[in-house]
């Protein structure tokens, strides 16, 4: 089921522990099997730490990277990716959907651009599976991540697409599980509930994304009504459902999320980096300033929510307003 979520068969998933052994593996992977005439790695600016920190530490490890800018809507510009991709390329990555932003990627044509100059495409999907169809033919991708717990599957397992296994080298040695290319015994019982989470969400992605679309209609109406000076960060338009980051001048981030914390959970950026106390590198990448980007705070909706939990938001936000 995990391999039917993104559209294609089982001998093309390599299962990990999660999304940041998934983009090692791929980065990794790929940069061990690197020609000399190919050394060079790009991405982009709003990657999540996974990919961005490993590309960092490919550079430091001789290999030539490029981290390129998005448009202050967190697009890219597909003509700057052109000029970014040489004959010396190795491979671009992508993310399918910001975590913080929810902006999506025009997938498709970054990989038409990849292709022509005979570019390896990986994009990081974790937030895209049960918020948007993904399929990876479509898409034109030669490798992608995902992750179980981000579908409500269960934490500690994740995958990675291998449109060709000749594509990377191994990065752990071992026992050779997974085709040879990452050993360690498979944590059968967490593959199980990532794939019976696949299913609900094959199942019920598309009525899901339309419900949360309107709620989140509904949410970002109600702020509006609540303050005149809301911002909102990144596309309206191109966007996922269900995500929603925005600022109240002049207040930051912090302090909002301590006014509603006895009412809603939310966040001032990345779950994953809940521990940093820096402000988004997304946001500073959307060409927000310190004191804008420490406004920022990020809301999400999901499977489970309900009008009466917008009403819940809307009622703490006016407190924040207040």
């Amino acid at each position: 089921m995990v391999a039917y979520l993104i559209g294609t068969y089982p001998q093309r998933i390599i299962f990990t522990s999660g999304a940041t052994e998934s983009c090692n593996l791929a980065l990794r992977g790929v940069a061990r099997t690197a020609s000399t005439a190919r050394r060079r790695i790009v991405t982009v600016a709003t990657e999540h730490p996974a990919v961005l920190e490993t590309v960092r530490d490919l550079g430091r490890s001789g290999f030539e990277t490029a981290i390129l800018p998005v448009a202050s809507d967190g697009l890219l510009d597909l003509d700057q990716i052109q000029d970014a991709l040489g004959d010396t390329t190795l491979i671009l990555s992508v993310m399918a959907v910001n975590n913080e932003i929810g902006v999506i990627q025009p997938l498709s044509d970054i990989a038409r651009i990849c292709h022509e100059r005979g570019v390896l495409f990986h994009t990081d999907a974790t937030q895209a599976p049960g918020r948007i169809e993904v399929d990876v033919d479509a898409w034109g991708v030669d490798m992608l991540t995902i992750s179980s717990h981000k579908l409500y599957g269960p934490k500690g397992v994740g995958a990675l697409y291998l449109a060709d296994d000749k594509m990377l080298s191994p990065v752990v040695a071992g026992g050779g599980q997974e085709r040879g290319l990452r050993s360690g015994t498979v944590p059968t019982p967490l593959v199980c509930g990532f794939g019976e989470a696949a299913n609900i969400a094959t199942d019920e992605w598309n009525t899901d994304a339309e419900r949360m679309q309107l709620l989140s209609t509904r949410l970002r109406e109600g702020l509006n009504l609540l303050s005149s000076d809301i911002r909102y960060f990144g596309s309206l338009e191109h966007r996922v459902s269900g995500n929603l980051s925005f600022g109240f001048p002049s207040l930051s981030g912090d302090k909002v999320v301590t006014i509603v914390a006895s009412e809603i959970a939310i966040s001032t950026g990345s779950a994953c980096a809940s521990h940093s106390t820096d402000v988004s590198h997304v946001l500073t990448a959307l060409g927000c300033s310190h004191a804008e980007a420490s406004t920022g705070v990020r809301v999400s909706l999901g499977r489970f929510t309900s009008d009466a939990d917008i009403d819940t938001a809307l009622d703490a936000f006016e407190r924040v307003v207040s």
